[in-house]
């Protein structure tokens, strides 16, 4: 036995060490080929930082249904990792464990995909070497870490396209239907902090993997042993391409066509919006989107700077408020209408508006959608695009735990709505069942299609998709992408903020407009955070407490209903059996509910709170008693999640 092994082994025994942590420890050590790892791990063991070592090495970094995430920089940085250092400071190499993103994890990744990409092409008859087309964003690592995705699956007999520099999710998901790729995978952890990174995997048709295929992948990549490659002999490597403006340019094209009044974009060219990218992708595309189309755009230098460490905010969400500061600042210097905000991988926008008194509002997620859903809904309907004999026709797509405003706008104009789980994966995998079944003689040539083309197709043979979105700030308008699309957000938000300036109005008079016709909805999103391997067993705890042990009053109020997804038969609006998800939705008899579920990306649990009033007098008076029985209702849950725990 190892000196090392031996003190990994007295660790355990002292309680010191997991484990677990200690055995893939000892496992990463026989089959990296970096002298990085065994560097690191003789550090941290030197040093006696049992915590860290625990963190980086008590599970394998587990490849989900959505691909990888987790630290690709430690919270204790080893000299071997420092280095000599790598770009805006961050270190020369990954972070070293089983529980991190670094070349180890991500090389299983792409073999596990690879494989199964290979086995499926062969199985469906689909003629040529596969492509997997490779985007990332500004994040540390991510052009690292696709460069080497990328050159990987060439040598293992797969054709391969690589961005040439940042872009967003949403652009890969088109390239990867513009393409007709196999797969595609883009390098991001999303709005995550700085220190983290990911790998997430969509199938051809430009969505997340979904079951089957993403069990079958999990599979393939857990048959990996190691990060070591056998790779093919060169003759029997694919090929790799870059790609660059033509697709930016092709993306852009399509993007316009998410406006449905284009005359009414031109009558309000004066409207000025302060967009930043808050150093991530949105920059390749949306502010020369914006003002190609002609608003007054305005930029925030500063974020402009593609940078992983994202210098400026503490945290890249444009959902919070923090985020957007540098730009509020430049909107209230010039006087501008409303600010947009997308995260690093410009899948999320975050937006605030300027109200009636000049001040400068933050709107939740649930509100920004709620305004494109009932803009997009009204005008299909008033432009003719869903004629009233086809009404029905017409679909808006969201979560269980998105606001049920947008559900009670399309019921009530006569458009259906389907719900999905959290994860827009699902709301992808109902547009490619849409588009399935359309004749297969006559979508033969689908993604090349027009979108006046798909929409008529889409009228006659399935849904026409009107809008999609989740709580969680993400949206689409159109099936040519299949994730959320900040980019088209930003440019279908900008229309409603065009229609509601055409009428005189701001956006929080629109909303507040909304409400009086549709009813009252209000939404608070919640969580707790457990960080570690300490916190991952916190989480898991709580989950199993929530479903073994379901409170029977909640805030003095009956429990008038629970669906629990990870074990009760669900089906949706269509008549779809909903996926196992490790989610509760409780219902109150006093017209409240909440949704409770571990978080799939990030160290934490998840609540979701919702309370509904028709609105018959003062809508200002409607919104404070909904707020105190919303606050009531956090309260209770704070203490009673306490409890279990305790």
């Amino acid at each position: 036995m190892s000196s090392l092994e031996s003190h990994l082994r007295e660790a355990v025994r002292a309680g010191e060490l997991r484990e677990s942590s200690c055995e893939n420890i000892l496992r990463m050590l026989s089959s990296a080929a970096s002298p990085v790892v065994a560097a690191s791990v003789e550090e941290l063991v030197a040093d006696k930082q049992w915590r860290e070592l625990d963190d980086r090495f008590f599970r394998t970094l587990a490849f989900g249904t959505g691909g990888l995430r987790g630290r690709t920089i430690g919270r204790i940085v080893t000299r071997a990792e420092q280095g000599n250092g790598g770009p805006l400071g961050r270190p020369e190499h990954a972070c070293v464990g089983t529980n991190a993103m670094n070349l180890f994890n991500l090389s299983r990744a792409v073999q596990g995909l690879v494989a199964y990409i290979r086995e499926w092409s062969a199985r469906s008859g689909r003629e040529g070497r596969p492509l997997i087309v490779y985007a990332h964003d500004t994040r540390h690592f991510s052009r690292d870490f696709a460069t080497f995705a990328a050159e990987t699956t060439t040598r293992l007999g797969c054709d391969a396209a690589i961005f040439s520099g940042p872009r967003s999710t949403p652009e890969l998901s088109f390239a990867v239907r513009h393409l007709g790729a196999s797969a595609g995978v883009v390098l991001t952890a999303s709005h995550n902090p700085p220190h983290d990174n990911g790998f997430k995997a969509y199938f051809h048709d430009g969505a997340q993997v979904v079951e089957p295929h993403a069990s079958a992948i999990i599979d393939c990549v857990n048959a990996i042993p190691g990060d070591s490659i056998a790779t093919l002999p060169a003759a029997e490597h694919g090929k790799l391409m870059v790609l660059g403006e033509e697709m930016d340019a092709a993306y852009m094209d399509r993007l316009e066509t998410l406006l449905l009044d284009i005359e009414l974009i031109r009558s309000q060219s004066g409207l000025k919006i302060v967009f930043t990218p808050i150093h991530g992708t949105g920059a390749v595309i949306c502010r020369p989107l914006l003002e190609r189309l002609g608003f007054h755009t305005l930029s925030v230098p500063e974020q402009e700077q593609m940078d992983g460490s994202f210098p400026t905010v503490t945290s890249p969400n444009p959902e919070n408020a923090e985020a957007l500061d540098m730009a509020l600042q430049v909107a209230m210097k010039e006087d501008a209408d409303l600010v947009m905000g997308t995260d690093p991988d410009a899948d999320r926008m975050g937006v605030i508006v300027r109200t009636r008194d000049g001040d400068m509002r933050l709107l939740t997620g649930n509100q920004i959608g709620s305004l494109m859903a009932f803009y997009r809904v009204r005008t299909f309907i008033d432009r003719g695009l869903l004629p009233p004999d086809r009404l029905d026709r017409g679909v808006l797509i969201k979560t269980y735990v998105t606001t049920d405003l947008q559900k009670a706008i399309a019921v009530k104009e006569g458009l259906s709505c389907v719900e999905t789980l959290t994860g827009f994966k699902y709301i992808g995998e109902k547009l490619g069942k849409y588009e399935n079944a359309i004749p297969q003689s006559l979508r033969a040539n689908y993604s090349a299609m027009s979108e006046q083309e798909t929409r008529a197709l889409r009228m006659e043979h399935s849904k026409v998709y009107v809008f999609g979105g989740e709580e969680s700030y993400g949206y689409s308008g159109s099936d040519f992408v299949r994730d959320k699309d900040a980019n088209g957000s930003v440019v279908m938000f900008a229309e409603v903020a065009a229609y509601a300036r055409s009428r005189g109005m701001t956006l929080d008079e629109l909303l507040d407009e909304i409400y009086i016709r549709y009813g009252y909805y209000a939404e608070r999103g919640h969580s707790m955070v457990f960080e570690g391997a300490d916190g991952a067993a916190s989480i898991a705890a709580l989950a199993t407490s929530y479903a073994e042990q379901p409170p029977k009053i909640v805030d003095g109020s009956a429990v008038r209903s629970l669906r629990n997804f990870a074990t009760d038969e669900i089906y949706d609006s269509e008549g779809d059996r909903v996926p196992v998800e490790k989610m509760l939705i409780i219902e109150l008899e006093d017209g409240r509910r909440f949704a409770v579920r571990p978080s799939g990306t990030e160290p934490k649990i998840k609540y979701y709170l919702f309370a509904h009033r028709t609105v018959q007098g003062d809508l200002a008076q409607v919104k404070t008693d909904v707020a105190r029985t919303m606050d009531a209702l956090w309260a209770w849950l704070q203490a009673d999640a306490n409890e279990r725990l305790s």
